[in-house]
């Protein structure tokens, strides 16, 4: 195709698109037009220009992937998406309304061609970093190119102000992504207005310092403002060539160009432009100002042809994968078994095994769970994680394996160091683990684990939160979980975590009681047919090792909550959940020796017990049985739905003390006597 040809098309694609972009706003009365705007050049020219994919088949396992981190923007993905063919017009038309496939931010798993969540700025760009470590790991893993592929996000000035923004592009710096690649969409403005007011240092020189490969392409020309894709397509070019570090290209734009009176200001940052404005606008792309919603089918065939291209792509890549498949059967034989979810051969038996080498000593269950986790890795090539700089502490280390790195990254302790390394160390940075652990997941399938300290969950919530969002099966190993940590004092205490992780929808908050419970937690995790993330609260301390739950947990954990000592006619109900487990126990037995019977209960998981049938809930809590207590060392809000109006709490609803362990327990009231003294005050006021 003549040059000129094609640049007229692209330029005239480029205006359509952004006409479509102000109409879907104004009909919706609401959305954020100004960046979606001004990003169309940059999101036009990766979908026309440089991602490979296929719109015909949006999950094509060869494809880049593209993750636009200014989720606020999502008119402008939403738009080349249907330009290329993934989505209709009509999906344009129904922008942020109910049930639609264009929310106001992108969704996983609604939208086609979405690769993940985005809207909480800084996550983007992060989790694009687990995508890109997911590529290399698993072709590291299945010994193939064929699945290596380039990570692209898009992100402004909002993403760049995030902490864990930084956090995750340290980290990509050191593990020289060099299949990632940012394109910083540089507008200068932010809702309260120039960002002058808040972001001041070179953004390019900082990503230098983190080891990344800088450029920047101005549409703010010497001549005047020129939205020239060529310039951003040689500049893609040049980046391309390098190999060892993730590249960063800032773009500057002007925010809502051009619309007449309004472009570069923020007040088209998060609000319909006005019909007025349409209007000029249209008239300035020269575009139909009466017609909304218009479409060129010349400018569409010419933007559709991304599905042939498209469709060329897939068949040459499944081609060498057929020819990949017959040389490499072992690999071959990995990757479909990734493909379909299935566990591995040996997986329950290594975890069987596991457990009937467990004497009844007191062993902590974040000791407990490093066993498990490295039972289950000698069995599941695909399982690889790390931790926030705890991996001693929170036992997440796979023993005897190498760390994950780039080619000839070894040290000492790690020389072996490489893209097939599967322990992770993602450095004091909580959020960023929490957010790359989700990209692993999203851009590979693999799976992944990332631990901190119980109190630290805090610092990854927001990652926690999009995991329970996306339904993606995240592991969250949360060790420390209580007061009996001791000496560290209250900063590392935690208090309101396991209650407010409770709150969470969608997440799957476990804390076994001791080792048995631990094994089948992690057996659970994997089994289990919901995909939801799972938070795995451990203790630092030694716990008992029961030898009741060696005979129940394998059939009881699964159900989130089950009986441990009971008969048809108990007088009250102890339940608990973790450490606490065992104290309940000998606080029955102390008040057996009053004559009275003393259900108890474990509740390692209550997100599984409520999905249960209410058969098997009364059963486990008989209505009857109004006398209850639970007992757990950390807030008693989420405990309230089981013991009901007469029931109590033996809880800690204040921040914790500056003693040891144990200490800490007795004072706050973790004690036999303590609960004893409860449970005869329950049965009184029943």
């Amino acid at each position: 195709m003549d040059e000129l040809k094609k640049s007229n098309l692209d330029e005239r694609t480029i205006a359509m698109a952004k006409g479509l972009i102000a109409d879907a706003v104004q009909k919706a009365g609401s959305g954020h037009p100004g960046s979606a705007i001004s990003m169309t050049p940059i999101v036009y020219t990766l979908y026309q220009y440089v991602l490979r994919h296929d719109p015909l088949d949006p999950k094509w396992e060869g494809r880049d992937r593209f993750i636009l981190s200014s989720g606020h923007a999502s008119l402008s993905q939403y738009v080349q998406l249907f330009l290329a063919g993934y989505l209709t017009l009509d999906d344009i038309k129904g922008y942020r309304t109910m049930n639609s496939k264009t929310p106001g931010h992108p969704e996983y798993g609604l939208t086609e061609g979405i690769e993940m969540t985005t809207g909480p700025l800084g996550q983007g760009i992060s989790t694009a970093v687990g995508f890109a470590m997911a590529s290399r790991f698993e072709s590291a893993l299945l010994e193939s190119d064929l699945f290596s592929h380039e990570v692209w996000t898009l992100c402004g000035e909002g993403d760049i102000e995030e902490g864990v923004s930084g956090e995750a592009s340290s980290l990509a710096g050191t593990q020289k992504l060099g299949n990632l690649f940012a394109i910083f969409d540089c507008n200068k403005i932010q809702i309260e207005g120039d960002t002058s007011i808040t972001l001041t240092e070179n953004v390019l020189k900082r990503y230098k310092s983190y080891g990344w490969y800088t450029d920047r392409v101005s549409f703010n020309t010497p001549a005047g403002y020129k939205e020239d894709i060529q310039a951003l397509l040689r500049a893609i070019k040049k980046a391309r060539k390098v190999t060892d570090r993730p590249h960063f290209i800032q773009v500057d734009t002007v925010i809502a160009w051009p619309t007449p009176g309004k472009a570069g200001s923020e007040k088209t940052h998060g609000s319909p432009l006005g019909e007025d404005a349409v209007r000029v606008l249209k008239k300035e792309l020269g575009l139909d100002e009466d017609r909304a919603f218009q479409v060129d089918p010349d400018l569409l065939a010419h933007a559709r042809g991304a599905i042939k291209r498209g469709e060329e792509a897939k068949k040459a890549w499944m081609k060498e994968f057929e020819a990949w498949k017959g040389e490499n059967p072992e690999a071959s034989a990995l990757h479909d078994r990734l493909q379909s979810g299935r566990l591995p051969e040996g997986f329950d038996r290594a975890i069987d095994d596991l457990e009937a080498s467990f004497s009844l000593d007191p062993l902590p269950t974040r000791a407990s769970s490093g066993k498990a986790l490295n039972a289950i890795a000698k069995v599941m090539p695909e399982l690889w994680g790390g931790s926030a700089d705890l991996g001693g502490s929170n036992n997440t280390v796979i023993e005897g394996a190498p760390s994950f790195g780039p080619v000839g990254s070894g040290t000492k302790q790690w020389p072996d160091s490489g893209p097939s390394g599967r322990v992770v160390h993602f450095g004091v940075r909580e959020f960023a683990m929490g957010a790359i652990t989700n990209g692993i997941l999203l851009g590979s399938h693999t799976r992944c684990f990332g631990g901190t300290f119980l109190q630290f969950v805090d610092y990854e919530r927001a990652a926690v939160r999009l995991a329970a969002l996306m339904n993606i099966p995240n592991i969250f190993i949360l060790t420390h979980d209580s007061v009996a940590l001791g000496e560290d004092g209250p900063t590392h205490q935690p208090i309101e975590q396991l209650s407010s992780l409770r709150a969470m929808p969608n997440l799957d908050v476990i804390r076994p009681c001791d080792a048995f419970e631990t094994c089948e937690a992690w057996r659970q995790i994997f089994e289990k047919a919901e995909s939801a993330p799972s938070a795995l609260i451990l203790t630092r301390q030694k716990v008992d090792t029961l030898s009741i739950t060696r005979q129940k947990a394998k059939e009881g954990l699964p159900k989130g909550a089950y009986v441990l000592k009971g008969g048809d006619e108990d007088d009250l109900i102890l339940m608990a959940s973790g450490s606490e487990v065992s104290l309940i126990l000998k606080a029955s037995a102390e008040l057996e020796k009053m004559g009275i019977k003393a259900r108890v209960v474990s509740v390692p998981c209550m997100e599984w017990f409520d999905r249960q049938p209410l058969s098997y809930r009364c059963s486990v809590l008989p209505e009857e049985i109004g006398a209850r207590v639970a007992v757990e060392a950390g807030s008693a809000m989420s405990w309230y739905k089981y013991v009901g109006l007469s029931g109590r709490c033996v809880c800690i609803d204040r921040f914790g003390l500056q003693g040891s362990g144990s200490e800490n327990m007795k004072a706050l009231g973790m004690t036999v006597e303590n609960v004893v003294e409860n449970a005869l005050e329950a049965l009184r006021e029943e």
